[in-house]
C-alpha cells in the first residue's frame, strides 16, 4: 500500500475538539447520538459507530463517605492509610471495617465511531471510546477476610462486578476516549504508512549485520542469509496486508469499519517502537469453523453461509486471519482446493487466498 495521504482531510478530528464533544453529551447517550454530535464541530464527516463486545473495569477507584460523598482516589488515600498504622494492614482492615465506607468503580464497554476521509478501504478515521459507568462496587475492605497485604488494600480484587445494578449507579454511561494520544484518534490510511515506515526502518538498521551471517551447510558450504531471504527487505507487516487484501477482494465493495474496529496499540518493546492493531469484528458467526474431516466442498457451503450472515463476500477469509471464529485450516484446505482445481473461487479472491497460503499472516 502506497504511503500517501491525499486522501486525507485538512482538519482531521482532535482530542480537544472530541473531549468536548462527549462533555455535551447527555449520559445515556447511545451511538446514533454519539455519531451525529461527532459530526456537529467537523462539517462533511459522516461519522458512524459501533460498540464491541470488549468489557473492561478501570483500575482507578474512588472512596466514599457513608453517606456517598467522594473522599479521593483509592491507591493514595489508602497508601496514606497503611502509613498511618505504620504499615500495619491488618490494623487498617480493622478501623475500616466497620467503617461503613465504600469504593465507587467504573465499568465500561468499547465503542468506535468511524468516518470516511476518501474512496480507499483505508480512507477513514477511527476513533476509540469507552462507554462507562461509575458504580458502588462495595465495602472498602472485605468484610469476611483479613487481607495477606497491602496489595490487597490497593488493588480490590475481590470485588463481585457481577453486583452491578441499577439501584448501585452513581454516574454514567459516559463516552471516554480510550488509549494514547496517537491511537485513540487514527487516520488509518496515516497509520498503515506509519507501520510499513516503521518496520522498513528496523529492517534497514540491521542490514550491516545480516549482510554478514551465512547458513553453514553440512558440507561447510556457506550460503549468504540475504540469498536465503532475498525478499527479506520487502517484507509487508499484517496490518498493511490486511487492507490490502481487503482492496484486492470482493470485500473491496464494503467499507472496512462497516465490519471490522482496530485495536491499535503503539508501544515500546525491548527498547523498540512497535505499531499494530488487532482487529475486532463487529459481528461473529454464531459458531467456529475448523476444517477437521470436512470435504472442501461441504468448507465452500460453510463458508458462503457465513458470507451471507455477515453481508460481506469474502469476509470469511478476514475472520480466518483473525482466528476467532475460522481456523486457518480452513484456508489452508480451500487453498488446496483452488489448487488441485477442485473448486473455484472469483478470481481476485483466489488471488488473495493463495498470497496468504504461500506467506501467512494472522492476528
Amino acid at each position: 500500500m502506497a504511503e500517501i495521504s491525499e486522501n486525507a482531510p485538512t482538519r482531521l478530528p482532535d482530542h480537544g475538539s472530541v473531549e468536548a464533544v462527549l462533555a455535551r453529551l447527555p449520559a445515556g447517550a447511545d451511538e446514533t447520538v454519539l455519531a451525529a454530535a461527532l459530526g456537529e464541530p467537523f462539517p462533511g464527516f459522516a461519522f458512524s459507530a459501533a460498540s464491541v463486545d470488549d468489557q473492561y473495569w478501570r483500575d482507578t477507584r474512588s472512596v466514599l463517605a457513608p453517606d456517598g460523598t467522594r473522599i479521593a482516589e483509592l491507591r493514595p488515600w489508602m497508601t496514606a492509610e497503611i502509613e498511618k498504622h505504620a504499615g500495619d494492614v491488618n490494623a487498617v482492615w480493622s478501623a475500616l471495617r466497620d467503617s461503613g465506607m465504600e469504593l465507587a468503580e467504573w465499568h465500561g464497554n468499547a465503542v468506535f465511531a468511524f468516518a470516511p476521509t476518501g474512496p480507499g478501504a483505508a480512507d477513514y478515521v477511527q476513533i476509540a471510546l469507552g462507554r462507562e459507568t461509575e458504580w458502588r462496587a462495595g465495602p472498602i475492605v472485605n468484610p469476611d477476610y483479613r487481607p495477606w497485604g497491602a496489595d490487597e488494600l490497593l488493588d480490590p480484587s475481590w470485588l463481585s462486578h457481577d453486583a452491578m445494578s441499577d439501584d448501585k449507579i452513581l454516574a454514567g454511561p459516559l463516552y471516554r476516549l480510550l488509549g494514547r494520544s496517537g491511537t485513540s484518534i487514527v487516520h488509518v490510511r496515516s497509520f498503515l504508512a506509519r507501520c510499513a515506515r516503521l518496520e522498513r526502518d528496523k529492517r534497514e538498521a540491521r542490514r550491516p549485520e545480516l549482510e554478514r551471517r551465512a547458513w553453514v551447510g553440512s558440507d561447510g558450504t556457506r550460503t549468504p542469509f540475504l540469498d536465503m531471504q532475498p525478499n527479506y527487505f520487502d517484507f509487508t507487516p499484517r496490518e498493511v496486508r490486511f487492507f490490502q487484501d481487503w482492496e484486492e477482494s470482493s470485500a473491496r465493495a464494503s467499507r472496512v469499519h462497516a465490519h471490522w474496529a482496530l485495536d491499535i496499540r503503539d508501544y515500546e518493546h525491548k527498547g523498540e517502537r512497535e505499531l499494530a492493531f488487532i482487529p475486532r469484528p463487529l459481528h461473529l458467526p454464531g459458531e467456529r469453523l475448523e476444517a477437521g474431516d470436512a470435504s472442501v466442498h461441504i468448507l465452500m457451503d460453510r463458508i458462503e453461509a457465513i458470507d451471507r450472515e455477515a453481508g460481506l463476500p469474502f469476509g470469511w477469509f478476514f475472520l480466518m486471519t483473525h482466528g476467532n471464529r475460522i481456523d486457518p485450516d480452513v484456508g489452508e484446505a480451500i487453498a488446496k482446493g483452488l489448487r488441485d482445481a477442485r473448486i473455484r473461487l472469483p478470481d481476485h479472491d483466489a488471488k488473495v487466498l493463495l498470497r496468504w497460503a504461500d506467506h501467512r499472516y494472522g492476528f
